[in-house]
């Protein structure tokens, strides 16, 4: 049985609201490491201490807010998932997880998307939304 670990989750989420750094440099199309949490039922986890995984930033909505897409390296077929790779790593973009942050919430940046493979996310994704 897996334990949900929801108050080691509070206090790193209460570590991130603190911090005070400048804004790293986010681009749409870029993968950065994003701590996600400890969620409920079937929303994506992160995995870790920082309850991190890889999102795609999808869309700047402000300064220092973003809307982004979570990924998983487990195969998935159907329309909620875009398959792309990252340095030779099979990744799927799971668009029915998608979401809002603050950039408090993301680590580093791991890659980007190349410009094909940004374009099916997106196409897919107003497929899903429109």
């Amino acid at each position: 049985m897996y334990i949900k670990r929801f108050f080691e989750w509070i206090g790193l989420k209460e570590k991130l609201n603190s911090i005070d750094c400048d804004l790293p440099y986010v681009n749409v199309g870029d993968i950065w490491w994003a701590s996600l949490g400890e969620n409920v039922g079937s929303e994506i986890n992160g995995k870790s201490a920082l309850f991190s995984r890889p999102v795609v930033i999808f869309k700047k909505l402000s300064h220092n807010f973003y809307l982004v897409i979570p990924t998983t390296t487990k195969v998935r077929t159907g329309s909620w998932y875009v398959l792309f790779r990252q340095k030779s790593i099979k990744m799927n973009a799971c668009l029915h997880q998608v979401r809002s942050m603050d950039y408090r919430r993301f680590s580093n940046k791991l890659g980007r998307l190349d410009d094909e493979d940004f374009e099916r996310v997106k196409s897919s994704f107003w497929k899903l939304y429109r």
